[in-house]
């Protein structure tokens, strides 16, 4: 059987009825695995499979499923990107990668990514840096680099999962032209998650279509009694979504005078084909975007300072010995040596806008403008059913251009994905077109709760754009 003409849904229901030759699949699945990780590097730690035989019952029967890093899997190494968690197994799995293993999934490895999540290139990293399938000489995006350069180049049945937390699932999904899925806040456990900021942290699916993450988000969401923010009502489907009629809203603050014009014709030319299956669309306003980096990176790197100050050499984290040593200097030490130099940026700013005297000025500043952004989107969101955008500004930078950015332009990139992710709100990223031959991705936004209308606008988009 030729697997690589299979997509996920033909492939689960072939191995349902016993149709697929497990050993024989997993034994190409490897070799196509090992050959990307060579040419590509998509994997800091890859699994050698057989596949596990679940019973057909189960909903994932035989699927590969990769992690990223960040996301915690039984018996296999686990390390968020970074060398201070180098040699950590977990003996637990995150409660995401329980419930897909429980409906039959085959974890065949933890993909590349920024340290603890921090950048938007996926060139934090410190286990070398994914390229993207279209241009080994761009990024894959960042921070889930890895979970979608693998799935745009992986030409067999799987879905990843990526975790975002200011765009870290839309930005490499654009950049690698696959789906991905960044559900509500509190839609998915993160139990088992190697957090980077507690309040802004998602976990969600990447695949080559939306029928892929759909399938797996299902699975995974729901609440989970070990993860108190989960919410606790069931995610329902609405099966059968017409375009006709709905509002879409198109963000004037989204399409900046400085955006790419080639970005920004395919993003309206995939808004024209939506409006060509009886959408109405109408502009919005979200008039506190031009606050919501400064704000996003002082809560979250906040956030970020207190988790990785567990990181120290003694409970948590890359031990040496301390004999001789005064505490503050062991600590300081074995930080210094294994964390990367974003790591240690982002802690010192987040440690500086918690202290006393500062605490007012930055970070409490910071969570009004939050709430301003929530505002700003509950006020579309009673008029439109959607917002669509583009993903990135931009499209995938070659390496050479990110080296030359300073840390404020690396921030700013993601001036289209911060604040959707400050409001917690649900998003996915599908492929618009391409421009200079390089993917181009739609965002498509909605109130809490509403990831049926997002994934069945993006069905109905899908349909017509190929």
């Amino acid at each position: 059987m030729n697997y690589k003409k299979l997509t996920v849904a033909q492939f689960i229901k072939a191995s349902k009825k016993g149709e697929i030759d497990i050993p024989d699949f997993y034994a190409k699945l490897n070799s196509e695995l090992k050959a990307l990780q060579k040419k590509y590097n998509y994997f800091v730690t890859l699994t050698e499979n057989k596949g596990i035989n679940p019973s057909p019952n189960t909903k994932l029967t035989n699927l590969p499923i990769s992690a990223k890093d960040c996301i915690c899997a039984k018996g296999i190494q686990s390390t968020a990107g970074s060398k201070i968690l180098e040699g950590y197994i977990p003996p637990f799995d995150a409660t995401v990668l329980a419930r897909a293993k429980k409906e039959g999934a085959t974890i065949i490895g933890k993909t590349v990514q920024d340290e603890f999540g921090f950048g938007t290139f996926s060139t934090n990293s410190a286990y070398g840096i994914p390229k993207n399938p279209h241009g080994q000489d761009r990024s894959c995006g960042g921070s889930s680099g890895g979970a979608a350069g693998l799935t745009a180049a992986l030409d067999m049945p799987h879905i990843a999962l990526g975790q975002s937390t200011g765009g870290s699932i839309s930005c490499p999904a654009s950049f690698c032209g696959v789906v991905g899925l960044t559900p509500t806040y509190g839609r998915v456990s993160r139990y088992g998650l190697i957090d980077y900021a507690n309040s802004l942290d998602k976990i969600g699916p990447i695949g080559r279509c939306v029928d892929d993450v759909k399938t797996l988000y299902e699975i995974i969401s729901g609440h989970d009694p070990l993860d108190q923010t989960t919410i606790r009502e069931d995610a329902t489907m609405n099966e059968k979504f017409e375009m006709k009629g709905v509002k879409l809203g198109i963000p004037k603050e989204y399409f900046p005078p400085d955006m790419d014009e080639s970005v920004k014709k395919v993003v309206l030319d995939a808004i024209d084909k939506m409006e060509s299956l009886g959408a109405k669309t109408g502009e919005c306003s979200l008039p506190h975007t031009k606050y919501s980096i400064p704000s996003y990176y002082i809560i979250a790197m906040a956030e970020a300072s207190t988790n990785l100050a567990k990181y120290c050499g003694m409970r948590y984290g890359k031990e040496e010995n301390p004999e001789g040593k005064h505490f503050d200097e062991y600590f300081s030490h074995i930080r210094g040596k294994y964390l990367g130099a974003e790591a240690k940026r982002r802690i010192i700013l987040g440690t500086y806008t918690r202290m006393a005297g500062y605490r007012d000025q930055y970070y409490i500043k910071a969570l009004k403008v939050r709430r301003l952004i929530i505002n700003d989107y509950k006020k579309a969101f009673k008029k439109f059913d959607a917002l669509l955008a583009p993903t990135m500004p931009f499209i995938a930078p070659k390496f050479k251009e990110i080296e030359k950015l300073s840390p404020i332009e690396c921030y700013n990139a993601d001036i289209l994905t911060g604040a959707p992710n400050l409001a917690g709100i649900p998003m996915l990223s599908v492929p618009a077109g391409t421009s200079k031959n390089m993917p181009v991705g739609l965002h498509i936004l909605a109130d809490h709760m509403k990831e049926d209308t997002i994934l069945n606008v993006g069905k109905e988009f899908e349909k017509i754009s190929g």
